[in-house]
C-alpha cells in the first residue's frame, strides 16, 4: 500500500455502525487507543470491513485540528 499522507495508524477493527449514507468505524491500536472515522456505506462495503480485522486509520495532516482546554 502507497499513500502520500504521512500518518498511517495500524490497527484493529473493533466497531462498524452501519447507517443508510454513511458508516462509523471505529479502529483499535495496539497501544489502546481508539481512532474513530466515519466513511461513506459504500466504501465500507467496498473494504469489506469486519470485526477483529486489520485496517489502517490513514491521517492526512492537514485535515487534523488540534485543540486545547483553554
Amino acid at each position: 500500500m502507497k499513500l502520500s499522507a504521512r500518518n498511517v495508524l495500524e490497527g484493529k477493527v473493533v466497531s462498524i455502525k452501519e447507517g443508510p449514507v454513511s458508516t462509523e468505524v471505529t479502529i483499535e491500536l495496539a497501544c489502546g487507543t481508539q481512532v474513530v472515522s466515519s466513511i461513506t456505506s459504500t466504501s465500507a462495503k467496498s473494504l469489506n470491513l469486519e470485526v477483529g480485522k486489520k485496517a489502517y486509520a490513514v491521517i492526512k495532516a492537514s485535515n487534523v485540528m488540534v485543540g486545547t482546554d483553554e
